[in-house]
């Protein structure tokens, strides 16, 4: 059976399923997802202060640390630096204004995810171009109906577009991601640019061919090899023989020209300013990799369907609806870039989101494809799963706020309070508003569907992506204290820095025992303190635990002066030391 055959293709709708979605509610929808949660909260422990402290190390050690990315003295010789320049220029240039309005560090906190909006941006254009570029293709158009009124090859096109759109927003896994200063929304948005570049070169070969280039060049100065690869990988595999691309291969002269010069424009002086840095960068790239192991299959099977959710079902589905024409473009092209992220992961040591996120996109475009072969009843018992578990969410979250302002539900009450011990509930007037008001645009996109029984294709995901924003938005107003209190450092941190004013005497150095590299990213954060890797300092920041002081095994027990301890007052399993060696 010919993959081009209109008879056999497994799309079946007409043309009042593929009426537009109005372009301001796609805009409202980006703009409340993104900017939600971005601002008005301190950096978070682990990759949302590690980028933080890279960007801040950069502008104040204008050297080295501009082409390297650093945290104070360790080298943080793991990423590229993109990001890192990225959000220092933000820094640079957007500080000091926002300083005439708050303090300096809290102006550099808000500069530095202002290219968040660049990085999502990026995604969503990306997604819904290249999504749109291969729903006007031949392949993937719905079966002729006998007296007419199928949609139109456009209007099919721009339905597969909002689709895939909708549905990388209502991604799970990578909510949160989207939001920190990390690598990770850089790397998500450059392989989400790779895909439309590829979708590109189909009918536009050398446009295609240069921005591909760029995307590969500027994924590996994001991440390296870990991110690089796996898109490099699944580019290839596109251009197989016989293909709709295969034509098209020797442009890829100019996507390789590139890829290759941005490379080396930054390797080659970043190798003679520091082989140190370089060498433990390549060994950090090489030791990530592995024969698969049965620890890390089990972590995929377990992880990736709570974070593809709700994509990777359809995803799944629209494999099977459309076996016959696995070689188009339209399922090829988003299936490489699922297959090869994959494979990769196996060879990984260590596997998280960060390598999940690279699933986001694809899953996204292949679900989309799912739709238009599906029933109707199926679409309408979709509508209703995602209306019953949304309501669900944000009925949780409301009755979670209410427990811990009022203390009822009291076993609700109790679970919270363990995990926020010493945290002291107050009420926001102007989040509980914001908050409000998302309920009520719940409460109206439910109506809105429940009378006017919309035939739109997109419903069901209109639903999805509007249901997944307002449990964030909720969670981001309601529950941003709590979070800052559980996740932040910026209290003990300034514990610390009093602490070293009162006991460092002048040209004293402090060295880090055990400290993790968020934790030391925070320090430098929140009150510039900068650990010496000299053995001879006299004094030590220790990061231990309750139970290893009270067993006496920590190390130092007997052999120094406790001269500080403080602890999150969240956490029960974290205890930091400040100890002064014994002469």
């Amino acid at each position: 059976m010919s993959s081009s055959d209109p008879l056999s293709t497994p799309a079946r709708l007409t043309a009042t399923a593929t009426v537009k979605l109005p372009r301001l509610f796609l805009v409202v929808v980006g703009v409340i997802y993104i900017l939600a949660g971005l601002f008005f909260r301190d950096p978070w422990k682990t990759d949302d202060v590690v980028g933080l402290a890279t960007m801040m190390t950069a502008l104040q050690d204008t050297g080295a640390a501009m082409l390297l990315p650093q945290i104070g003295v360790l080298a943080h010789a793991q990423d590229g630096p993109l990001t890192m320049w990225v959000g220092a220029f933000s820094i640079w240039l957007f500080g000091p204004l926002f300083e005439h309005f708050t303090t300096p560090l809290n102006a550099a906190i808000i500069a530095s995810r202002l290219p968040n909006l660049l990085w999502f941006g990026l995604l969503t254009a990306s997604v819904w171009y290249g999504s749109y570029l291969l729903g006007r293709r031949p392949e993937p158009q719905p079966l002729a109906l006998p007296f007419g009124g199928e949609p139109t090859v456009r209007d099919y096109g721009r339905m597969i577009a909002d689709a895939a759109l909708l549905l990388i927003v209502a991604t799970v896994g990578i909510l949160w991601r989207m939001h920190e200063t990390s690598e990770v929304p850089a790397l998500i948005a450059f392989q989400a640019l790779a895909f439309y570049a590829v979708a590109r070169m189909l009918d536009q070969p050398a446009s295609g061919a240069l921005t591909l280039g760029l995307a590969l060049g500027a994924a590996f100065l994001t991440r390296g090899w870990i991110g690089a690869l796996p898109i490099m990988l699944a580019v290839s595999f596109c251009f197989r023989p016989r293909s709709a691309l295969w034509e098209q291969k020797k442009w890829l002269v100019i996507t390789v020209a590139i890829a290759v010069t941005m490379m080396l424009l930054w390797w080659i002086p970043a190798n003679r300013l520091s082989e140190y840095w370089t060498r433990n960068w390549w060994l950090w790239n090489i030791h990530s990799f592995t024969w698969p192991r049965y620890e890390v299959v089990v972590s995929l099977l377990r992880d990736l369907p709570w974070f593809l959710w709700p994509t990777w079902p359809f995803a799944l589905l629209a494999l099977w609806r459309w076996r016959l024409w696995l070689a188009a473009p339209h399922i090829w092209i988003p299936l490489m870039f699922a297959v090869w992220p994959i494979i990769t992961m196996l060879f990984m040591a260590d596997v998280f989101e960060p390598e999940y996120s690279l699933l986001a996109v694809p899953a996204a475009v292949l679900a989309a494809f799912a739709l238009p072969t599906l029933r109707r009843g199926v679409v309408n018992s979709l509508d209703w799963f995602a209306v019953m578990c949304f309501s669900l969410t944000t009925a949780t979250v409301w009755l979670g706020w209410i427990a811990l302002q009022t203390g009822w539900p009291r076993q609700i009450a109790h679970n919270i309070a363990r995990q926020t011990r010493g945290y002291e509930a107050f009420i926001s007037w102007p989040a509980l508003f914001i908050a409000a008001l998302g309920t009520l645009a719940w409460i109206a996109l439910v109506r809105w569907r429940l009378h006017s029984k919309p035939v739109a294709l997109w419903r069901g995901t209109v639903l999805s992506a509007g249901g997944l924003i307002v449990t964030w938005l909720m969670l981001v107003t309601l529950w941003m204290p709590v979070l800052d209190y559980v996740r932040s450092y910026r209290a003990v941190s300034a514990q610390l820095a009093t602490a070293l004013q009162i006991n460092k005497k002048p040209n004293e150095c402090v060295r880090a025992l055990s400290v993790g590299i968020g934790q030391r990213s925070s320090f430098l954060v929140f009150n510039s303190i900068n650990f010496s890797y000299d053995s001879g300092c006299p004094l030590i920041l220790q990061q231990t635990s309750p139970q290893s002081v009270a067993d006496d095994t920590a190390a130092f027990s007997d052999s120094a002066t406790v001269v500080w301890q403080g602890t999150r007052g969240a956490d029960r399993h974290e205890l930091f030391r400040l100890l002064r060696l014994e002469k």
